[in-house]
């Protein structure tokens, strides 16, 4: 164990040092979350979204988790890259644990996203978001688990496919029925009764309804319940078959 947490430690500052070497990657993964915020919410003041809040109690949570959702999904790229370069043959060759080379890139993923996160809420702060600091905390915890579930994931099918042409079909066959039918930028209650069902099988609708209810203060709630097993488990099981993706190829 000790040397699996060294191991960790080494890779993700190997990866963090990339990132903060990088203000672009920094900051840009937050603008499209941050245009729908400026030129999206606007439009949704003051009209009957069928929810508890304001309209930026309904907006932001969606928010926050499709810029998991997309940043996670599409993190296997940086795998893909490397390699073709020849950086992760070059990693086969050293003693450093298979299972650190996935958690040290999947930590470094979710403290960037959750980084970004927290700037896509104070720019909603200055727009008229008002919500408690322990639910804005409680949503962040979200974002944090949904990328460790989807960067585990998205580095496992990263190691199993050669070229991004291959990575990206599947990526966006996964994110853009996930963003349609867990009524990231709406409620999911104010579409008609079957599309409203059918939203129900995908997981992150319930991280959604568990982030806007803590957003007007309500936390012990079914869907928070819902959203934490959800989160919790979508999470250990996309590490457990990164994890075994990572060993089996060597990486």
């Amino acid at each position: 164990m000790p040397t699996l947490l060294s191991d960790t430690a080494l890779i993700f500052g190997r990866y963090a040092r990339q990132t903060l070497g990088s203000r672009f990657q920094m900051l840009f993964g937050v603008l499209m979350p941050l245009l729908y915020l400026l030129f999206f919410g606007p439009l949704l003041t003051d009209l009957p979204l069928g929810s508890r809040g304001s309209s930026w109690q309904v907006l932001v949570p969606g928010l926050l988790l499709q810029l998991a959702l997309f940043g996670g999904a599409f993190s296997g790229f940086g795998i893909i890259i490397e390699k073709n370069h020849g950086v992760v043959e070059r990693m086969r060759a050293t003693p450093v644990s298979r299972l650190a080379l996935l958690l040290g890139r999947t930590l470094r993923d979710t403290v960037l996203f959750v980084f970004q996160a927290v700037l896509l809420v104070l720019a909603a702060l200055a727009m008229g978001l008002r919500a408690p600091l322990a639910g804005v905390l409680l949503g962040f915890a979200f974002v944090a688990l949904l990328t460790v579930a989807l960067s585990a994931l998205s580095g496992a099918l990263a190691m199993r496919v050669r070229t991004p042409q291959e990575f990206a079909p599947v990526i966006n066959a996964v994110t853009m029925p996930s963003m349609l039918l867990s009524g990231l930028m709406l409620p999911m209650a104010l579409g008609p009764g079957w599309l409203d069902l059918l939203s129900r099988f995908m997981p992150l609708r319930y991280l959604v309804d568990a982030v806007r209810d803590a957003y007007v203060g309500r936390y012990a709630t079914a869907d928070v319940r819902y959203g934490a097993l959800v989160a919790a488990g979508f999470a250990a099981l996309a590490l457990a078959v990164g994890t075994r993706v990572f060993r089996r190829a060597g990486a």
